[in-house]
């Protein structure tokens, strides 16, 4: 029997467990090739190394039981080891079994001292585990009720969260039951321990955020409706706005022109003041304001329900939609207010027409500015460049129908107010007004065909009497508003004027003729017009008027009286003509200096001498009658007239009697004029009368009354001295002595 108490030495088992690599034997020692051969199969299998070439050798020679021969050699030499290495391992066996037997001693001694302790244990133990249990049980309990007290809390929790949603919808607080419900979902949904809340809430939220969505595209269909209404209104608050400053800085621009010309006249009598404009409405107003247009707030537009609209569309994770269905409808709204009723004059609609879109455009600005991103650049300019596509061909289309020069004149204003409105905002409007300069020559037209109509019935209505004002204002309606006065002392009333009728009538006709045309060519992008506005106003002097006049005086004018009373309004034409040119240059904004070096002859130059042509001839054939008695002149005379011949004091006398009326009608220059004539014309008569076949003799004494003729016609030139210079006098008098001598 082998006991613990004779285990083998630590060292001498480690030395038999241990193996050793036996080297082949070297006894056989030859120079034989088999020997050789032996030899290196035995290493090649003792290193593990493949024997395929041995084998592959051995049938390439012929030779397959040498191999088998060999490896039988070595496997013998092998069995000895073999048997050395087995009584190793059956030692080291009995050893381990001596071991173990030794190992179940000291268990059982073991075994027995743990039963005893187990025991010992266990009555120690038993009092602490019934305790033990107690405590657990009530720890579970304990733990139990935590969590009840947990869920309980987290519903109650849920459950106040559901109410504020409530009551937020029902207030209409979308943006913060969306809240809410996002709160509950992140919160409290996962954590709910009741399923009955879980299924609830998985249903009812989807739920809620349709009805809100529902709820405020509700709002936003109606505030879509409203903004229409509130666009047009705008768009004419705001067009009105730019009228009332454009007429103060017109205001201005007058006060400033009065100004000039009173420092070039009089720099010692002119006293400058600087004046501060009122404050401009403007169109932006306070940008964190959603509800006023203009500094004055005086119409609001309330952008609260499409921020609100937009606001909870995000919140709803649909911006992106939202921005969409916005641009589209608001395209639509902008298509729909491009349509041009036929049923309604387009004179009558068109400040409805443009102030809608102007008012489309107002808003869609503020939204660009203060709407976060719902609106890009972008899209403003698209629909700008649709709108601007679209009133473009809309003005065409109504000019090239109109036949009106006042109603271009109307839809003009409006469009350009319309540009300065818009342009405010920062929109391009040089497309609109290229429109308006393109129908610029039509317009002038139109005005100068509406000119020659009322001219013509101005000119038909002329009485050919002078015009008897009554009062102060008259005058001033009639003379001091087309500084036409002579002299700067207001007159006693009743006053009687030197001209017609006529002559106030063309002026009013003229100078609106002017303001329409500068009306016109106003504010449309042009600086310097004031030599289109010269240009056409020549024209409607020089052809219209010009041409109504020649006709008055070729079919309408009957006698003398008439004919002084045309040649005296031409003579106050005249004057007018200076001051239409300096009103067109005052209103188109140029210095007076320059319009005076601008200025041409007088326009109405053929009308002016065709009256006097006609006023002399006239003269001349009443003076043809008293001549004719110079056929009773006796030529051969015994004694020289001393009084001057019948037919001579005849001529005096209708002379004299013509100068004391003209004078009162006719202008000192134009009555020289026409006597000049008249006189130069009686010497040709008197030369003629004497050339002629009729005097066949004459004597001294007779040539001697001629002579006394012609010095009675030159002392009367002579006394007409205060009323002409001595220079027109002398001309007069030079109109008988280079034909009468």
């Amino acid at each position: 029997m082998i006991t613990a108490s004779s285990p083998l030495p630590l060292k001498e088992m480690q030395s038999t467990r241990s193996r050793r690599k036996v080297a082949p034997g070297a006894a056989d020692s030859g120079d034989s090739g088999d020997k050789q051969e032996q030899l290196l199969l035995s290493s090649a299998i003792c290193n593990g190394e493949d024997l395929g070439p041995f084998v592959r050798k051995a049938f390439a020679s012929g030779r397959p039981e040498t191999l088998v021969h060999h490896l039988r050699h070595f496997s013998r030499s092998k069995e000895s080891e073999i048997e050395e290495v087995c009584k190793a391992h059956y030692q080291d066996f009995i050893l381990a079994v001596d071991d173990l037997r030794s190992l179940l001693s000291d268990v059982d001694s073991l075994k027995s001292s743990l039963y005893d302790s187990n025991s010992r244990l266990q009555s120690v133990a038993g009092p602490l585990l019934s305790s033990l249990d107690s405590f657990v049980e009530a720890q579970n309990v304990s733990n139990n009720v935590d969590s009840a007290l947990q869920s309980v809390s987290l519903c109650i929790k849920l459950m106040e969260l559901c109410m504020r949603a409530n009551h937020h919808l029902s207030n209409g607080s979308f943006y913060m039951a969306l809240k809410c419900l996002d709160s509950i979902e992140n919160d409290f949904h996962d954590k709910t321990p009741s399923s009955t809340l879980k299924r609830m809430i998985e249903s009812k939220i989807p739920e809620i955020r349709s009805h809100i969505e529902r709820k405020i595209s509700k709002e936003f269909g109606d505030w879509l409706v409203e903004i229409r209404v509130v666009s047009r209104n705008l768009g004419q608050l705001a067009i009105g706005q730019a009228s009332a400053a454009r007429q103060r800085e017109e205001d201005l621009r007058i006060k400033q022109r009065q100004a000039e010309e009173q420092s070039r006249l009089s720099l010692r009598d002119c006293v400058y003041a600087l004046e501060e404009d009122d404050d401009e409405a403007g169109l932006g107003g306070d940008e964190n304001d959603g509800h006023n247009y203009g500094n004055n707030g005086v119409l609001g537009f309330d952008l609260t329900p499409l921020y609100r609209a937009y606001h909870i569309h995000q919140t709803l994770g649909l911006e992106d939609r939202f921005k969409q269905y916005y641009f589209e409808n608001r395209k639509l709204q902008l298509t729909s207010d491009f349509q041009v009723s036929s049923m309604t004059p387009f004179l009558e609609s068109h400040q409805t027409f443009f102030a809608q879109i102007a008012g489309f455009f107002i808003v869609e600005d503020r939204i660009l500015r203060t709407g976060g991103g719902l609106i890009s650049n972008m899209e403003v300019e698209n629909l700008w460049e649709t709108a601007v596509s679209k009133m473009c061909a809309v003005l065409e289309d109504q000019f090239s129908r109109m036949q009106t020069a006042n109603h271009l004149l109307l839809i003009k204003d409006y469009v350009s107010l319309l540009g300065v409105t818009l342009r405010r905002c920062g929109y391009a409007v040089g497309a609109l007004l290229d429109v308006l300069s393109k129908h610029r020559d039509k317009y002038h037209e139109l005005l100068l065909s509406d000119c020659r109509k009322q001219i013509a019935e101005a000119l038909a209505a002329d009485k050919f009497e002078q015009m008897l004002m009554k009062k102060e204002y008259e005058y001033s309606m009639n003379v001091l508003s087309f500084q036409i006065q002579t002299s700067d002392i207001i007159p006693a009333f009743p006053y009687v004027a030197p001209f017609s009728s006529t002559v106030p009538d063309c002026c009013r006709i003229v100078r609106s003729f002017i303001e329409d045309s500068v009306s016109f060519m106003s504010y449309g992008g042009h600086l310097d017009f004031y030599d289109v506005v010269k240009k056409y106003l020549d024209r409607l002097l020089s052809e219209v008027l010009a041409e109504a006049l020649l006709k008055l005086i070729g079919s309408s004018v009957h006698g003398v009286s008439q004919a002084m009373q045309v040649a005296a309004n031409m003579a106050v034409l005249e004057r007018a003509c200076d001051f239409f040119f300096r009103h067109a240059a005052l209103l188109s904004g140029i210095p007076l200096r320059m319009a005076e070096r601008g200025r041409r002859q007088f326009p109405l130059s053929k009308a002016r001498d065709a009256a006097e042509e006609m006023l002399s001839g006239m003269l001349k054939a009443k003076v043809d009658g008293f001549m004719t008695l110079i056929e009773n002149v006796n030529w051969m005379t015994d004694e020289p007239s001393q009084g001057g011949n019948e037919y001579v004091n005849e001529v005096l006398i209708y002379l004299e009697t013509l100068v004391s009326t003209a004078q009162q009608i006719l202008p000192p220059e134009v009555l020289k004029r026409v006597l000049q004539d008249v006189l130069s014309h009686i010497s040709e008569k008197i030369v003629d009368t004497l050339l002629g076949d009729f005097v066949k003799r004459f004597n001294v004494n007779a040539i001697i009354g001629i002579d006394v003729d012609i010095r009675l016609l030159e002392s009367f030139a002579d006394n007409l001295a205060p009323i002409f210079s001595e220079g027109d006098a002398n001309q007069l008098k030079n109109a008988l002595v280079s034909r009468g001598s």
